[in-house]
């Protein structure tokens, strides 16, 4: 016998699907910003590889706990239900506990990233992967330098402009900084603000990604505290609101008429 309304019982097989497609996104976006790194040169920046294997973690996760679920409603399993829950109390206490941080941290990114990219100056004087980092960003953006042409010692040829990017205004000439060096035409645009608004936007999304976690594991861990509660107590009778009898009318004053009161 059924101890779980059909209807919730459904409601929760739709919102474990629905959390399985999300843990489907999750570890798809992930293979194509692997597949988008790695072919860069210098990909092996710091942290890249914590956080995709992190990214893959979390998406397998989500995709285990949602055929939990499902399979805990469709069998009606208490086990698996219950540890089910137990999953999605922890999961939205650590995703609330370190997303509402990170959101209170944000108008303060662009400084500390700021504060870590000027270590990198001069960038001829530092490491290959940062060179080739800074030339890749360069090539494909069209900008110069991370906060100015300054920043190399030696211009290098993806910073210099073509005779079309000349006449659009996109342009800007060099004067001599070295004896005997010629003067050159270099993009106006540098390249951090480029690189605040593509982290930025990851940034957010990466939010917005935790947070509606946060409240999905929160709506499981309702319905299933909900079915639970229905497998507990299976032959409870349904709640029934009456009126009581004190409330009942008179009868009315003809009916005293018709029916005198015996003596």
């Amino acid at each position: 016998m059924a101890q779980i309304n059909t209807c919730l019982k459904r409601t929760f097989t739709i919102f474990n699907i629905f959390f399985a497609i999300v843990g489907g996104v999750i570890i798809s976006l992930t293979l194509l910003a692997q597949f988008s790194t790695s072919f860069q040169e210098g990909g092996n920046l710091e942290g890249r590889v914590n956080g995709l294997f992190g990214l893959y973690i979390v998406g397998a996760i989500i995709m285990v706990l949602a055929i939990l679920g499902a399979y805990g409603a469709h069998k009606e399993s208490r086990v698996a239900l219950i540890v089910f829950l137990v999953c999605m109390v922890l999961g939205c206490l650590v995703m609330f506990r370190y997303a509402v941080p990170v959101a209170v941290m944000r108008p303060q990114v662009e400084g500390m990233m700021e504060d870590k990219f000027r270590n990198y100056l001069p960038l001829d004087e530092h490491s290959e992967d940062v060179k080739n980092m800074a030339d890749n960003l360069q090539k494909t953006f069209h900008c110069c330098g991370l906060f100015s042409y300054n920043d190399w010692k030696n211009i290098p040829e993806s910073c210099k402009c073509n005779l079309e990017e000349e006449e659009e205004g996109k342009c800007q000439t060099v004067g001599y900084r070295y004896l005997m060096e010629r003067s050159t035409s270099v993009y106006t645009q540098t390249c951090f603000p480029i690189i605040m608004h593509y982290f930025l936007l990851a940034f957010d999304i990466v939010l917005g990604v935790v947070f509606t976690l946060a409240i999905l594991a929160l709506l499981g861990m309702i319905l299933s505290s909900v079915m639970i509660h229905q497998m507990r107590h299976p032959n409870r009778p349904p709640i029934l609101l009456t009126v009581s009898t004190v409330f009942s009318t008179s009868p009315p004053k003809y009916e005293e008429l018709y029916n005198p009161p015996p003596y």
